[in-house]
């Protein structure tokens, strides 16, 4: 669902300092732009930008970027951070089947997916869900070490289990119902805050590609 436009949102498309302008100049350079050689991580499709922006300001050793493909909804969160102290956190404008144009393998060290959209109905749609095939393999090509996963759609996790145990990724840490699981220093997306309110459980699971999971047992 597209977003209605704000009168708000081209200001802050064009001047918070935090959206990333002219990516293409920093594709494969992230490190680069933030100044340092901490790690990165990434989320795609960051809402609000309530989740990443309260990471930022939990780790500031770590630099974080969060993309999004709605340019409200990007404005929104870019925004929110400005508002509440994020550190090092930058936003990107884009679609996540660009994300091996923009990353080169190592840029990333985790990946954050939230609430996805599930895009349930006909089998031809699965092939846009985050967790399908297509997209591991982008993560795999990126070696992206670690993907941490949550969601309130049922159908949706049991779909990405498949996926991750068909495409050969281990598993771990799964929990279904994450607020009761006892797990520390959980961060909340603002969907997560609505859910749990309404007493719906939250599914949760950390993921390693085959290529991360050989090495680590080595």
């Amino acid at each position: 669902m597209r977003q209605r436009k704000k009168k708000w949102a081209p200001a802050q498309l064009a001047n918070n300092p935090r959206i990333i302008r002219d990516a293409a100049n920093h594709a494969g350079q992230f490190k680069q732009y933030f100044g340092n050689s901490n790690p990165i991580h990434l989320e795609i499709g960051c809402g609000k930008g309530c989740f990443i922006a309260e990471m930022s300001r939990k780790n500031p050793d770590i630099n974080y970027i969060a993309i999004e493909r709605e340019d409200v909804i990007l404005a929104a969160a870019a925004r929110h951070a400005e508002e509440n102290g994020a550190c090092s956190l930058a936003f990107l404008l884009m679609d996540a089947d660009l994300l091996t144009e923009m990353f080169s393998p190592g840029d990333v060290d985790r990946l954050y997916l939230n609430f996805s959209d599930p895009w349930p109905g006909k089998k031809k749609r699965a092939k846009r869900r985050l967790t399908h095939e297509k997209y591991l393999a982008m993560y795999e090509q990126l070696a992206i070490p670690e993907l941490y996963f949550k969601t309130d759609n049922r159908p949706l996790f049991e779909f990405s289990i498949e996926s991750f145990s068909a495409n050969g990724w281990l598993i771990k840490n799964i929990s279904l119902d994450l607020h009761k699981s006892g797990i520390e220093d959980n961060v909340m997306t603002e969907y997560e805050r609505k859910f749990s309110s309404m007493g719906m459980p939250i599914y949760r699971l950390e993921a390693s590609p085959p290529r991360a999971a050989s090495v680590s047992k080595q």
